[in-house]
């Protein structure tokens, strides 16, 4: 593990009153208890088989997130524990998370996936689809699930003026969607902006969770 760039990167984080999520897929157990040890707890997976594997041999007390894209069928297996799913990308999704969610009893909390990228190959609603979700009657029946906030990944590339342009959308969109939608919400409060590339342009429009992996650990296998 890099020590010294998690303790910097921790502390931007802190001073922006924002949670970094350690991207840990494809790393091994070992490579997650060595952060674990030093008292990192948030951590983020891209596929369901990968973080169900590493969530029955770590420590109970890690918060797993979800980060990347999630297909309807497989919820049921990440159900059970996950802490926060980020990349909800379709209203067909949030049913079957609301359907898992009510059978194991728990509510599970979701981010929104905004498509914000100039790239045709990420995932999210657009603003227009966001909001009319959020009037509907169906979306407001979802008893099981609380949506925490918003998520969205810039277009990769070396244009800051682009990407800074990018995160401050979403920014808007997400203080737009407060107002709107959950303006006496305790939980709508987070806006997971932000990768090892971006994330200092991402604070400083107002992320909440930074998305770190390849700068703590190494590049992936």
């Amino acid at each position: 593990m890099n020590e010294r760039m998690y303790l910097e990167i921790l502390n931007e984080a802190n001073s922006f009153g924002a949670k970094v999520i350690a991207v840990s897929k494809t790393k091994p157990v070992e490579a997650i208890q060595a952060f674990y040890d030093k008292g990192q707890r948030l951590f983020g997976e891209n596929k369901v088989q990968e973080l169900c594997d590493k969530a029955a041999i770590l420590p109970k007390d890690i918060e797993w997130h979800l980060i990347g894209h999630l297909q309807s069928n497989k919820v049921k297996y990440i159900a059970p524990f996950v802490s926060l799913i980020h990349a909800v990308d379709s209203e067909k999704l949030l049913e079957e998370i609301n359907k898992q969610a009510i059978k194991n009893k728990r509510v599970i909390p979701c981010l929104l996936q905004i498509h914000i990228a100039k790239e045709e190959t990420k995932f999210g609603f657009s603003e227009e689809e966001v909001l009319d979700m959020l009037s509907t009657i169906s979306f407001q029946s979802f008893s099981n699930i609380e949506i925490h906030g918003l998520m969205g990944m810039a277009t990769n590339t070396d244009n800051i003026q682009l990407i800074e342009q990018e995160f401050e959308t979403l920014h808007q969109l997400f203080l737009s969607i407060k107002k709107e939608f959950f303006p006496n919400s305790s939980y709508f409060k987070e806006l997971s902006m932000g990768m090892s590339s971006d994330y200092p342009l991402a604070l400083k429009h107002g992320s909440t969770m930074i998305r770190v992996g390849s700068i703590l650990f190494g590049n992936r296998v």
